[in-house]
């Protein structure tokens, strides 16, 4: 995505007085946001990511000066008061003690999207832990945080000795502004696994490779934790008084959102580069590590329960060239009718169907054009959704929300696939900077953040084949992980 405001804005008459920097693994977009989460402008900047050094990593230096001379310009335009950053779970940064010294690392931030080294992966499994310790299933290549200490520590042991901290991607960007370093709940909630939210400790692996002293105190996410250091506003010419929060994990903030405007007991569906599905009624004791099911945090550091799929990559393998087009409720008929399903998963990365990484393919007639790849799937993607649902057991009501509902069909097909359960969506697609930006109110507002919420189109076809197209996708996609299950008991 190109530099540039965004053309759609929403407008509460309010002054926009909170800046959201919100990382995500392939676009950073700062905001200037009102108290109330309406969002006023938007700023986004490809992430960039370099391939040289040690592993391929993300280039701070080249971002950090975007921010903050974006953030002076919002500054200027903006009453801002308050700073605070969302960012995806999988970005860790280890610094070193001067948020000054360049871009302040100790050693360059991992892409977490790279292979990990052979000898990497066999040594960090047997020091990670139970579930809970890790909070997920071993996902792929450089995913957790500790996974990432593991390697950097190992493959640059000079370089990690002169680090001082290990932050989660907002709290890095928290840190460079303010110079106070803290760790937050819901970032090493996402699958860090530094930290077993369950019983509230430490993972194994921490005291184990001597981690303690990198890993800083605990602030909240909505804490003030300083403000704008006055050499970087001198620089920049930002306002030095601007209150810096500690931060939040970018699905997190979502559900936050709706935590505040009273959803207690939906589940919440983030949808963008990943599909992610948290609720916090889930009961512990349904999580299952081997079916892409996760143990998150919320902001106060309960357990929810959370299932997650790479679906905006699944979407982008099957879509193609029609990645541009809304997909036509006639095709999507067609594609079941004739029995057309795309089948998980053609990433590298399992889901929901452990053993399922890299087999995606696509079963009966072959789509013929671009709208039949694009039908497809968003079809694909509603079926990998109510999955997710329904690891869960979330069979009240559903609030759907992301860059996948920019495709109406795709709200309307989750809840044709999910007939007995109230499926509602909500529009607004910054659904991250708005719940982050509610953080600088936490505790203050004087009433529930407003959400309009919408029922989805109806999808018009004969329910009865919808439910048997469902279930014969589901049986397809689990022969893969059965398969799977025999060929590892074969060697046991």
């Amino acid at each position: 995505m190109a530099d540039g405001q965004w053309n759609d804005r929403r407008d509460d008459g309010q002054a926009a007085t909170v800046a959201v920097l919100d990382v995500g693994k392939t676009n950073v977009k700062l905001n200037a946001v009102t108290a109330s989460g309406a969002i006023l402008e938007t700023l986004s900047i490809p992430n960039p990511v370099l391939n040289d050094g040690p592993w391929r990593h993300h280039d701070l230096h080249t971002l950090g000066g975007w921010v903050f001379d974006t953030l002076a310009g919002l500054a200027r335009r903006h009453p801002v008061s308050t700073f605070v950053s969302s960012g995806h779970g999988s970005g860790g940064v280890l610094v070193g003690p001067d948020p000054d010294a360049g871009d302040g690392t100790a050693l360059p931030m991992i892409d977490y999207e790279q292979g990990l080294p052979d000898d990497i992966r066999r040594q960090y499994a047997p020091l990670s832990g139970s579930f809970f310790d890790r909070g997920s299933a071993m996902m792929h290549g450089a995913t957790h945080h500790a996974r990432q200490m593991f390697w950097m520590q190992q493959a640059q042991p000079d370089g990690f000795s002169q680090a001082r901290w290990f932050l989660g991607v907002p709290q890095y960007w928290a840190w460079r502004l303010s110079g106070v370093a803290v760790s937050e709940a819901t970032v090493l909630g996402a699958q860090s696994h530094l930290w077993n939210v369950a019983e509230r400790h430490w993972s194994p692996i921490v005291q184990s490779q001597g981690w303690r002293n990198l890993l800083p105190p605990f602030a909240r996410a909505w804490e003030a934790i300083g403000t704008i250091r006055p050499v970087l506003a001198g620089r920049y010419g930002l306002p030095p008084g601007i209150k810096v929060l500690a931060g939040i994990h970018d699905s997190s903030a979502n559900f936050y959102r709706y935590q505040a405007a009273g959803f207690n007991e939906a589940t919440v569906v983030s949808t963008g580069t990943w599909i992610v599905a948290l609720s916090g009624k889930t009961p512990l004791a349904r999580l299952d590590e081997h079916r892409g099911m996760t143990c998150n945090s919320d902001v106060d550091g309960n357990p929810v329960g959370g299932a997650l799929t790479m679906g905006g990559r699944e979407f982008s393998h099957v879509a193609g060239d029609g990645d541009h087009l809304n997909a036509d409720a006639a095709i999507v008929s067609r594609m079941i009718a004739q029995g057309t399903m795309a089948l998980p998963s053609f990433g590298d990365d399992d889901g929901l169907f452990p053993g399922s990484a890299g087999k995606g393919h696509i079963a009966g007639p072959q789509p013929a054009d671009a709208a039949e790849r694009k039908a497809l799937a968003v079809l694909y993607t509603a079926l990998l959704t109510v999955e997710c649902l329904d690891a869960l057991g979330s069979s009240g009501r559903v609030i759907l929300d992301g860059s996948f509902l920019r495709d109406p069909l795709y709200a309307g097909l989750v809840a044709a696939l999910r007939p007995k359960g109230d499926t509602v969506s909500n529009l607004d697609t910054y659904g991250v900077a708005s719940g982050t930006a509610l953080l600088a109110s936490h505790g203050t507002r004087p009433a529930r953040a407003a959400i309009a919420l919408e029922k989805p189109p109806v999808f018009d076809h004969p329910s009865a084949d919808l439910a048997a197209y469902a279930r014969r996708w589901r049986v397809l996609a689990a022969q893969a992980t059965q398969s799977n299950r025999l060929y590892e008991r074969s060697f046991q």
